[in-house]
């Protein structure tokens, strides 16, 4: 069965929703109505279920306080059809942060296209290889404004987002409503804690390495509102908590030839004379 552009533009959406409990400009906790005194109080947490979330805030601490780190990443993500049939797609990345406010992500989708986004401090730069174009816009900030702005203020996807943001313990704290610990397992190579929690508006599960390195193994997420109850699946691989990454590794390279284009959310702000151009083209991931 040959995708459609249609299932192209669901996975697309898949990809953007799939920034696992991705911080918003204001944070979710900051919104939501404080309880009445006569609200009934949740089941006390059982020691298993304490057991569970300690681990997840541990990795959480672990990784949002890293200084730098490399890991590589096979996703794969589902295409709900209309008919109700679902379309897997599937991406390897391999990324690499250097805190305060580098990043380094490279790209390749199951169709073959390459993409790389580099966060050097001062601008974020995208270039994707199969159509040669490149965009670039401002850094804003560290990693955590920078990721923000990156899905919220450019439209594009960044799968996982919050899991290369300092704050990501705040963020489990604020939107994971309950969490309970599976069992212990060895089937990846390491023995590894198996948790799953409930969101709002997804299920997710997540294989935590045991020992002192509490990094993710692999991740499920389940979106439980959406048609279908489509899924985002990404296995970890080759976590390196001291890369030697020297500076250089964080300048874009643009290929020979390569146009420059804009990002897709800066030409729908541009004024309407700005986009008559039949050059233009907006950057997609």
């Amino acid at each position: 069965m040959r995708p459609t552009n249609q299932t192209r533009l669901l996975a697309s959406t898949m990809l953007c929703a799939a920034a696992l409990l991705l911080a918003a400009a204001i944070p979710v906790h900051a919104q939501q109505p404080q309880p009445s005194a006569a609200a009934k109080k949740p089941p006390a947490a059982t020691p298993g279920q304490n057991q569970a979330r300690e681990i997840l805030m541990r990795m959480a601490a672990y990784l949002g306080g890293a200084a730098k780190y490399s890991v590589s990443l096979r996703t794969g993500y589902d295409a709900v059809q209309k008919s109700g049939q679902k379309i897997e797609f599937n991406e390897m990345r391999k990324l690499t942060l250097s805190r305060p406010d580098k990043l380094r992500i490279e790209g390749e989708r199951s169709d073959g296209a390459k993409t790389l986004t580099v966060f050097n401090g001062k601008e974020i730069t995208l270039v994707d290889m199969a159509s040669n174009v490149y965009a670039t816009a401002p850094q804003p900030g560290g990693i955590d404004d920078s990721v923000v702005h990156f899905v919220s203020g450019l439209g594009m996807r960044l799968p996982l987002a919050v899991m290369l943001m300092s704050r990501m313990p705040a963020e489990f704290e604020a939107r994971v409503k309950t969490i309970d610990y599976v069992e212990k397992t060895s089937l990846f190579g390491t023995p590894a804690h198996h948790l799953a929690a409930r969101a709002d508006t997804v299920d997710f599960q997540v294989w935590v390495a045991d020992g002192d390195k509490p990094v993710p193994l692999r991740v499920v997420i389940t979106y439980v509102k959406s048609p279908g109850q489509p899924q985002f699946r990404a296995q970890f691989a080759d976590w390196n908590m001291a890369p030697a990454v020297p500076d250089s590794a964080f300048n874009a390279q643009i290929p020979a030839g390569a146009q420059k284009v804009a990002f897709a959310a800066q030409l729908q702000r541009a004024p309407a004379a700005a986009r008559k151009s039949p050059a233009d083209k907006g950057a997609k991931q």
